[in-house]
Protein backbone atom coordinates (compact mmCIF):
# COMPACT_ATOMS: atom_id res chain seq x y z
CA UNK A 1 0.00 0.00 0.00
CA UNK A 2 1.73 3.15 -1.21
CA UNK A 3 2.25 6.11 1.11
CA UNK A 4 0.10 9.17 0.40
CA UNK A 5 1.55 12.68 0.49
CA UNK A 6 -0.32 15.64 1.92
CA UNK A 7 -0.80 17.07 -1.55
CA UNK A 8 -2.45 13.83 -2.72
CA UNK A 9 -4.82 13.59 0.25
CA UNK A 10 -8.48 14.71 0.03
CA UNK A 11 -9.35 18.26 1.06
CA UNK A 12 -11.02 17.11 4.28
CA UNK A 13 -7.91 15.22 5.33
CA UNK A 14 -5.68 18.22 4.59
CA UNK A 15 -7.93 20.48 6.66
CA UNK A 16 -7.79 18.05 9.59
CA UNK A 17 -4.01 17.90 9.27
CA UNK A 18 -3.75 21.70 9.49
CA UNK A 19 -6.01 21.71 12.57
CA UNK A 20 -3.90 19.05 14.24
CA UNK A 21 -0.70 20.92 13.45
CA UNK A 22 -2.13 24.19 14.76
CA UNK A 23 -3.17 22.45 17.98
CA UNK A 24 0.38 21.14 18.45
CA UNK A 25 1.82 24.61 17.94
CA UNK A 26 -0.52 25.90 20.67
CA UNK A 27 0.56 23.09 22.97
CA UNK A 28 -2.84 21.40 22.92
CA UNK A 29 -1.52 17.87 22.43
CA UNK A 30 -4.76 16.12 23.40
CA UNK A 31 -6.76 17.86 20.67
CA UNK A 32 -3.89 17.31 18.22
CA UNK A 33 -3.88 13.57 18.95
CA UNK A 34 -7.66 13.35 18.59
CA UNK A 35 -7.48 15.13 15.24
CA UNK A 36 -4.61 13.09 13.85
CA UNK A 37 -6.21 9.80 14.93
CA UNK A 38 -9.50 10.77 13.25
CA UNK A 39 -7.55 11.79 10.16
CA UNK A 40 -5.79 8.42 10.03
CA UNK A 41 -9.12 6.63 10.17
CA UNK A 42 -9.89 8.37 6.87
CA UNK A 43 -6.41 8.11 5.33
CA UNK A 44 -4.09 5.64 7.11
CA UNK A 45 -1.38 6.09 4.47
CA UNK A 46 -0.61 9.72 5.37
CA UNK A 47 2.71 9.12 7.14
CA UNK A 48 3.23 12.80 7.86
CA UNK A 49 0.18 12.86 10.12
CA UNK A 50 1.25 9.68 11.88
CA UNK A 51 4.66 11.22 12.49
CA UNK A 52 3.12 14.23 14.27
CA UNK A 53 0.76 11.94 16.17
CA UNK A 54 3.75 9.99 17.44
CA UNK A 55 5.53 13.21 18.44
CA UNK A 56 2.46 14.38 20.37
CA UNK A 57 2.14 11.02 22.14
CA UNK A 58 5.77 10.99 23.20
CA UNK A 59 5.61 14.62 24.32
CA UNK A 60 2.59 13.95 26.54
CA UNK A 61 4.17 10.80 27.96
CA UNK A 62 7.37 12.64 28.85
CA UNK A 63 5.46 15.54 30.41
CA UNK A 64 3.70 13.04 32.67
CA UNK A 65 7.15 11.67 33.55
CA UNK A 66 6.20 8.14 32.59
CA UNK A 67 8.70 5.41 33.40
CA UNK A 68 9.05 1.67 33.89
CA UNK A 69 6.16 1.48 36.36
CA UNK A 70 4.00 3.33 33.85
CA UNK A 71 4.85 0.70 31.21
CA UNK A 72 3.77 -2.10 33.57
CA UNK A 73 0.50 -0.36 34.45
CA UNK A 74 -0.24 0.51 30.81
CA UNK A 75 0.30 -3.12 29.81
CA UNK A 76 -2.26 -4.20 32.39
CA UNK A 77 -4.80 -1.52 31.46
CA UNK A 78 -4.28 -2.11 27.73
CA UNK A 79 -4.40 -5.89 27.88
CA UNK A 80 -7.87 -6.06 26.32
CA UNK A 81 -6.83 -3.83 23.42
CA UNK A 82 -3.62 -5.81 22.99
CA UNK A 83 -5.55 -9.09 22.70
CA UNK A 84 -8.00 -7.52 20.23
CA UNK A 85 -5.16 -6.19 18.09
CA UNK A 86 -3.44 -9.58 18.03
CA UNK A 87 -6.70 -11.31 17.13
CA UNK A 88 -7.29 -8.95 14.20
CA UNK A 89 -3.77 -9.19 12.77
CA UNK A 90 -4.50 -11.90 10.20
CA UNK A 91 -8.15 -11.24 9.37
CA UNK A 92 -8.20 -7.43 9.42
CA UNK A 93 -4.70 -5.92 9.85
CA UNK A 94 -5.98 -2.36 9.34
CA UNK A 95 -8.33 -2.83 12.27
CA UNK A 96 -5.37 -4.11 14.28
CA UNK A 97 -3.38 -1.01 13.30
CA UNK A 98 -6.16 1.29 14.55
CA UNK A 99 -6.31 -0.68 17.81
CA UNK A 100 -2.56 -0.28 18.35
CA UNK A 101 -2.82 3.48 17.84
CA UNK A 102 -5.20 3.58 20.79
CA UNK A 103 -2.69 1.60 22.83
CA UNK A 104 0.12 3.96 21.85
CA UNK A 105 -2.08 6.84 22.97
CA UNK A 106 -1.89 5.30 26.44
CA UNK A 107 1.85 4.56 26.29
CA UNK A 108 3.86 5.25 23.11
CA UNK A 109 7.04 3.66 24.52
CA UNK A 110 5.57 0.37 25.74
CA UNK A 111 7.59 -2.35 24.02
CA UNK A 112 4.66 -4.75 23.79
CA UNK A 113 2.50 -2.08 22.15
CA UNK A 114 5.33 -1.17 19.81
CA UNK A 115 5.83 -4.79 18.75
CA UNK A 116 2.19 -5.41 17.83
CA UNK A 117 1.96 -2.00 16.11
CA UNK A 118 4.92 -2.91 13.88
CA UNK A 119 3.31 -6.28 13.10
CA UNK A 120 0.01 -4.60 12.21
CA UNK A 121 1.72 -2.01 9.99
CA UNK A 122 3.58 -4.71 8.07
CA UNK A 123 0.44 -6.83 7.74
CA UNK A 124 -1.32 -3.72 6.36
CA UNK A 125 1.47 -3.32 3.79
CA UNK A 126 2.65 -0.07 5.38
CA UNK A 127 6.36 -0.74 6.05
CA UNK A 128 7.08 2.99 6.34
CA UNK A 129 4.73 3.11 9.38
CA UNK A 130 6.61 0.22 10.98
CA UNK A 131 9.94 1.93 10.30
CA UNK A 132 8.69 5.20 11.81
CA UNK A 133 7.62 3.41 15.00
CA UNK A 134 10.95 1.60 15.34
CA UNK A 135 12.89 4.82 14.71
CA UNK A 136 11.00 6.47 17.57
CA UNK A 137 11.59 3.42 19.78
CA UNK A 138 15.28 3.44 18.97
CA UNK A 139 15.66 6.98 20.32
CA UNK A 140 14.51 5.80 23.75
CA UNK A 141 15.96 2.28 23.64
CA UNK A 142 19.25 2.85 21.76
CA UNK A 143 20.79 -0.42 22.98
CA UNK A 144 17.79 -2.70 22.59
CA UNK A 145 19.05 -5.44 20.27
CA UNK A 146 15.56 -6.66 19.29
CA UNK A 147 14.46 -3.19 18.16
CA UNK A 148 17.73 -2.62 16.31
CA UNK A 149 17.57 -6.00 14.55
CA UNK A 150 14.00 -5.42 13.39
CA UNK A 151 14.74 -1.88 12.25
CA UNK A 152 17.92 -2.92 10.43
CA UNK A 153 16.12 -5.69 8.56
CA UNK A 154 13.25 -3.39 7.59
CA UNK A 155 15.71 -0.83 6.24
CA UNK A 156 17.30 -3.52 4.06
CA UNK A 157 13.93 -4.91 2.96
CA UNK A 158 12.92 -1.44 1.79
CA UNK A 159 16.14 -0.57 -0.07
CA UNK A 160 17.38 1.79 2.66
CA UNK A 161 20.69 -0.04 2.69
CA UNK A 162 22.83 2.78 4.07
CA UNK A 163 20.62 3.08 7.15
CA UNK A 164 20.48 -0.70 7.48
CA UNK A 165 24.26 -0.91 7.48
CA UNK A 166 24.48 1.83 10.13
CA UNK A 167 22.05 -0.02 12.42
CA UNK A 168 23.97 -3.29 12.11
CA UNK A 169 27.17 -1.39 12.84
CA UNK A 170 25.64 -0.27 16.16
CA UNK A 171 24.54 -3.84 16.85
CA UNK A 172 28.04 -5.08 16.12
CA UNK A 173 29.47 -2.65 18.68
CA UNK A 174 26.95 -3.94 21.25
CA UNK A 175 27.56 -7.62 20.47
CA UNK A 176 30.92 -7.96 18.73
CA UNK A 177 31.13 -11.71 19.38
CA UNK A 178 27.70 -12.63 18.05
CA UNK A 179 28.36 -14.53 14.78
CA UNK A 180 24.86 -13.83 13.45
CA UNK A 181 25.29 -10.08 13.89
CA UNK A 182 28.78 -10.18 12.39
CA UNK A 183 27.37 -11.95 9.33
CA UNK A 184 24.36 -9.60 9.13
CA UNK A 185 26.68 -6.57 9.22
CA UNK A 186 28.82 -7.97 6.39
CA UNK A 187 25.73 -8.74 4.33
CA UNK A 188 24.27 -5.28 4.96
CA UNK A 189 27.56 -3.62 3.98
CA UNK A 190 27.70 -5.62 0.77
CA UNK A 191 24.10 -4.79 -0.09
CA UNK A 192 24.79 -1.11 0.53
CA UNK A 193 27.82 -1.27 -1.78
CA UNK A 194 25.74 -2.88 -4.52
CA UNK A 195 22.90 -0.38 -4.16
CA UNK A 196 25.33 2.48 -4.74
CA UNK A 197 26.39 1.09 -8.06
CA UNK A 198 29.25 -1.17 -7.06
CA UNK A 199 29.56 -4.85 -7.96
CA UNK A 200 26.69 -4.61 -10.46
CA UNK A 201 28.07 -7.52 -12.43
CA UNK A 202 28.28 -9.94 -9.50
CA UNK A 203 25.85 -12.82 -9.21
CA UNK A 204 25.08 -12.03 -5.57
CA UNK A 205 26.54 -10.13 -2.67
CA UNK A 206 28.01 -13.40 -1.37
CA UNK A 207 30.04 -13.61 -4.58
CA UNK A 208 31.34 -10.13 -3.80
CA UNK A 209 32.18 -10.97 -0.20
CA UNK A 210 33.90 -14.24 -1.07
CA UNK A 211 37.36 -12.76 -1.61
CA UNK A 212 36.84 -9.43 0.14
CA UNK A 213 37.75 -10.37 3.71
CA UNK A 214 41.48 -10.41 3.07
CA UNK A 215 41.34 -7.10 1.20
CA UNK A 216 39.40 -5.57 4.07
CA UNK A 217 42.02 -6.78 6.52
CA UNK A 218 44.73 -5.10 4.47
CA UNK A 219 42.77 -1.85 4.32
CA UNK A 220 42.27 -1.89 8.10
CA UNK A 221 45.95 -2.54 8.66
CA UNK A 222 46.78 0.34 6.34
CA UNK A 223 44.62 2.68 8.39
CA UNK A 224 46.41 1.61 11.57
CA UNK A 225 49.98 2.11 10.35
CA UNK A 226 51.88 5.24 11.30
CA UNK A 227 55.21 5.07 9.46
CA UNK A 228 56.26 4.76 5.84
CA UNK A 229 58.14 1.59 6.82
CA UNK A 230 54.89 -0.01 7.96
CA UNK A 231 53.19 0.92 4.67
CA UNK A 232 56.11 -0.40 2.61
CA UNK A 233 55.88 -3.70 4.45
CA UNK A 234 52.15 -3.98 3.71
CA UNK A 235 52.76 -3.09 0.07
CA UNK A 236 55.22 -5.95 -0.24
CA UNK A 237 52.73 -8.25 1.46
CA UNK A 238 50.05 -7.22 -1.05
CA UNK A 239 52.38 -7.70 -4.02
CA UNK A 240 53.13 -11.23 -2.83
CA UNK A 241 49.42 -12.03 -2.59
CA UNK A 242 48.78 -10.60 -6.06
CA UNK A 243 51.60 -12.72 -7.47
CA UNK A 244 49.87 -15.82 -6.08
CA UNK A 245 46.37 -14.73 -7.17
CA UNK A 246 46.80 -12.26 -10.06
CA UNK A 247 43.07 -12.28 -10.91
CA UNK A 248 41.98 -11.19 -7.42
CA UNK A 249 40.74 -7.63 -7.94
CA UNK A 250 40.24 -6.99 -4.21
CA UNK A 251 43.96 -7.45 -3.53
CA UNK A 252 44.70 -4.81 -6.15
CA UNK A 253 42.16 -2.43 -4.59
CA UNK A 254 43.90 -2.80 -1.23
CA UNK A 255 47.31 -2.29 -2.84
CA UNK A 256 46.13 0.88 -4.57
CA UNK A 257 44.90 2.20 -1.23
CA UNK A 258 48.33 1.58 0.27
CA UNK A 259 50.03 3.38 -2.62
CA UNK A 260 47.76 6.39 -2.02
CA UNK A 261 48.70 6.43 1.67
CA UNK A 262 52.34 6.37 0.62
CA UNK A 263 51.57 9.24 -1.83
CA UNK A 264 52.68 7.08 -4.75
CA UNK A 265 49.79 8.18 -6.93
CA UNK A 266 51.09 7.01 -10.31
CA UNK A 267 51.55 3.47 -8.98
CA UNK A 268 48.06 3.58 -7.42
CA UNK A 269 46.57 4.56 -10.79
CA UNK A 270 48.51 1.84 -12.60
CA UNK A 271 47.30 -0.77 -10.08
CA UNK A 272 43.67 0.30 -10.46
CA UNK A 273 44.01 0.30 -14.24
CA UNK A 274 45.28 -3.30 -14.09
CA UNK A 275 42.31 -4.23 -11.90
CA UNK A 276 39.94 -2.60 -14.37
CA UNK A 277 41.49 -4.57 -17.25
CA UNK A 278 41.01 -7.82 -15.29
CA UNK A 279 37.36 -6.92 -14.70
CA UNK A 280 36.85 -6.37 -18.42
CA UNK A 281 36.57 -2.61 -18.01
CA UNK A 282 33.10 -2.82 -16.49
CA UNK A 283 33.61 -2.02 -12.80
CA UNK A 284 32.22 1.47 -11.99
CA UNK A 285 33.73 1.45 -8.51
CA UNK A 286 37.23 0.99 -9.92
CA UNK A 287 36.45 3.82 -12.30
CA UNK A 288 35.48 6.04 -9.35
CA UNK A 289 38.58 4.99 -7.41
CA UNK A 290 40.84 6.11 -10.27
CA UNK A 291 39.07 9.47 -10.37
CA UNK A 292 39.55 9.91 -6.62
CA UNK A 293 43.27 9.23 -6.96
CA UNK A 294 43.57 11.84 -9.72
CA UNK A 295 41.71 14.37 -7.57
CA UNK A 296 44.08 13.67 -4.68
CA UNK A 297 46.98 14.28 -7.06
CA UNK A 298 45.51 17.68 -7.90
CA UNK A 299 45.09 18.45 -4.19
CA UNK A 300 48.72 17.57 -3.47
CA UNK A 301 49.91 19.80 -6.32
CA UNK A 302 47.69 22.69 -5.15
CA UNK A 303 48.98 22.35 -1.58
CA UNK A 304 52.59 22.35 -2.82
CA UNK A 305 52.02 25.51 -4.90
CA UNK A 306 50.42 27.29 -1.94
CA UNK A 307 53.30 26.26 0.31
CA UNK A 308 55.73 27.68 -2.25
CA UNK A 309 53.81 30.96 -2.26
CA UNK A 310 52.65 30.57 -5.88
CA UNK A 311 49.08 31.86 -5.43
CA UNK A 312 48.41 32.28 -9.14
CA UNK A 313 49.70 28.81 -9.89
CA UNK A 314 47.52 27.34 -7.12
CA UNK A 315 44.43 29.12 -8.46
CA UNK A 316 45.13 27.90 -12.00
CA UNK A 317 45.63 24.35 -10.77
CA UNK A 318 42.38 24.58 -8.77
CA UNK A 319 40.50 25.60 -11.95
CA UNK A 320 42.11 22.69 -13.77
CA UNK A 321 40.97 20.37 -10.98
CA UNK A 322 37.39 21.67 -11.08
CA UNK A 323 37.25 21.28 -14.86
CA UNK A 324 38.58 17.74 -14.62
CA UNK A 325 36.13 16.78 -11.86
CA UNK A 326 33.09 17.97 -13.84
CA UNK A 327 34.21 16.45 -17.15
CA UNK A 328 35.19 13.20 -15.45
CA UNK A 329 31.76 12.91 -13.81
CA UNK A 330 30.08 13.56 -17.17
CA UNK A 331 32.23 10.90 -18.87
CA UNK A 332 31.40 8.41 -16.11
CA UNK A 333 27.67 8.91 -16.69
CA UNK A 334 28.23 8.25 -20.41
CA UNK A 335 30.06 5.01 -19.59
CA UNK A 336 27.48 3.90 -17.01
CA UNK A 337 24.21 5.56 -18.06
CA UNK A 338 22.10 3.33 -15.81
CA UNK A 339 24.01 4.14 -12.62
CA UNK A 340 21.75 6.67 -10.90
CA UNK A 341 24.31 7.44 -8.18
CA UNK A 342 26.69 8.78 -10.82
CA UNK A 343 23.89 10.88 -12.32
CA UNK A 344 23.22 12.37 -8.88
CA UNK A 345 26.89 13.24 -8.38
CA UNK A 346 27.05 14.84 -11.83
CA UNK A 347 23.90 16.81 -11.08
CA UNK A 348 25.42 18.27 -7.90
CA UNK A 349 28.56 19.36 -9.78
CA UNK A 350 26.48 20.90 -12.59
CA UNK A 351 24.41 22.80 -10.01
CA UNK A 352 27.56 24.09 -8.30
CA UNK A 353 28.78 25.30 -11.70
CA UNK A 354 25.47 27.07 -12.47
CA UNK A 355 24.59 24.72 -15.34
CA UNK A 356 21.05 24.52 -14.03
CA UNK A 357 19.13 22.95 -16.91
CA UNK A 358 21.70 20.17 -17.31
CA UNK A 359 21.65 19.61 -13.54
CA UNK A 360 17.84 19.34 -13.52
CA UNK A 361 18.02 16.73 -16.25
CA UNK A 362 20.35 14.57 -14.13
CA UNK A 363 18.28 14.96 -10.94
CA UNK A 364 15.09 14.04 -12.79
CA UNK A 365 16.68 10.66 -13.43
CA UNK A 366 18.64 10.20 -10.20
CA UNK A 367 15.46 10.59 -8.13
CA UNK A 368 14.64 7.01 -9.18
CA UNK A 369 17.44 5.87 -6.86
CA UNK A 370 15.76 5.25 -3.45
CA UNK A 371 18.92 6.36 -1.60
CA UNK A 372 19.13 9.59 -3.58
CA UNK A 373 15.48 10.40 -4.23
CA UNK A 374 14.86 13.06 -1.58
CA UNK A 375 18.24 14.72 -2.07
CA UNK A 376 17.70 14.77 -5.85
CA UNK A 377 14.35 16.50 -5.30
CA UNK A 378 16.07 18.97 -2.96
CA UNK A 379 18.77 19.92 -5.45
CA UNK A 380 16.28 20.03 -8.30
CA UNK A 381 14.30 22.55 -6.26
CA UNK A 382 17.44 24.65 -5.71
CA UNK A 383 17.91 24.73 -9.48
CA UNK A 384 14.34 25.92 -10.05
CA UNK A 385 14.79 28.45 -7.25
CA UNK A 386 17.89 29.85 -9.01
CA UNK A 387 15.76 30.16 -12.15
CA UNK A 388 13.11 31.94 -10.02
CA UNK A 389 10.55 29.25 -10.91
CA UNK A 390 9.36 29.17 -7.33
CA UNK A 391 6.14 27.21 -7.82
CA UNK A 392 7.99 24.28 -9.41
CA UNK A 393 10.70 24.45 -6.72
CA UNK A 394 8.00 24.34 -4.05
CA UNK A 395 6.50 21.17 -5.53
CA UNK A 396 9.86 19.35 -5.45
CA UNK A 397 10.59 20.34 -1.85
CA UNK A 398 7.12 19.35 -0.64
CA UNK A 399 7.59 15.93 -2.20
CA UNK A 400 10.99 15.57 -0.55
CA UNK A 401 9.76 16.69 2.89
CA UNK A 402 6.79 14.29 2.78
CA UNK A 403 9.17 11.36 2.24
CA UNK A 404 11.55 12.15 5.10
CA UNK A 405 10.56 10.16 8.21
CA UNK A 406 12.91 11.85 10.69
CA UNK A 407 13.98 15.42 11.40
CA UNK A 408 17.61 14.98 10.36
CA UNK A 409 19.93 17.53 8.73
CA UNK A 410 18.56 16.83 5.25
CA UNK A 411 14.98 17.45 6.36
CA UNK A 412 15.94 20.68 8.11
CA UNK A 413 17.60 21.85 4.88
CA UNK A 414 14.45 20.99 2.93
CA UNK A 415 12.06 22.70 5.34
CA UNK A 416 14.28 25.77 5.44
CA UNK A 417 14.27 26.09 1.66
CA UNK A 418 10.49 25.62 1.70
CA UNK A 419 10.26 28.57 4.07
CA UNK A 420 12.62 30.70 1.98
CA UNK A 421 10.67 30.00 -1.22
CA UNK A 422 7.34 30.73 0.47
CA UNK A 423 8.81 34.07 1.60
CA UNK A 424 9.90 34.79 -1.97
CA UNK A 425 6.35 34.01 -3.12
CA UNK A 426 4.91 36.38 -0.50
CA UNK A 427 3.29 33.65 1.62
CA UNK A 428 4.71 34.60 5.02
CA UNK A 429 2.23 32.50 6.98
CA UNK A 430 3.21 29.30 5.17
CA UNK A 431 6.89 30.21 5.45
CA UNK A 432 6.51 30.61 9.22
CA UNK A 433 4.94 27.16 9.44
CA UNK A 434 8.00 25.54 7.88
CA UNK A 435 10.43 27.55 9.99
CA UNK A 436 8.50 26.55 13.14
CA UNK A 437 8.96 22.87 12.34
CA UNK A 438 12.72 23.39 12.46
CA UNK A 439 12.58 25.81 15.40
CA UNK A 440 10.71 23.28 17.55
CA UNK A 441 13.59 20.78 17.33
CA UNK A 442 16.69 22.92 16.60
CA UNK A 443 16.55 26.55 17.70
CA UNK A 444 20.13 27.13 16.53
CA UNK A 445 19.64 26.07 12.92
CA UNK A 446 20.90 28.83 10.58
CA UNK A 447 18.88 32.03 11.16
CA UNK A 448 15.59 30.25 11.88
CA UNK A 449 15.42 31.73 15.40
CA UNK A 450 15.60 35.27 13.99
CA UNK A 451 12.90 34.46 11.45
CA UNK A 452 10.53 33.08 14.09
CA UNK A 453 11.10 36.03 16.46
CA UNK A 454 10.59 38.45 13.59
CA UNK A 455 7.33 36.69 12.70
CA UNK A 456 6.01 36.98 16.26
CA UNK A 457 7.07 40.61 16.58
Amino acid sequence: MAEVTLEEAPRKVRDMYEKGLAAMERGNTNYAMDTFMSLLDLEPRLLKARRFLRAAQVKEFKEKKGGQITHVLSTISGLGGLLSANAALKKDPMKALKATEKLLRIDPLNKMFIKVHVQAALASELPEVAILMLEVAREFYPKDADILKRLGQLYLDNNMTDKGRDVYEVLLALKPNDPKIVKAFKDASALDTMSKGGWSGAGSYRDVMKDADEATRLEQEAKAVKTSKDIDSLIQDSLTKIEKEPQNINYRRALADLYVRAERMDEALQTLQEAQEISGGADPQLDRAMSNVKLKQFDMEIAALKKAGDTEGAEAKQKERDTFELQDAADRVKRYPNDLQFRYELGVLLYENDQLNDAIQQFQQSQRNPQRRTRSLYYMALCFKQKQQYDIALEQLEKAASEMPTMDAAKKDTLYELGVICEAMGDKEKAAKYFKEIYSVDIGYRDVSEKIEKNYS
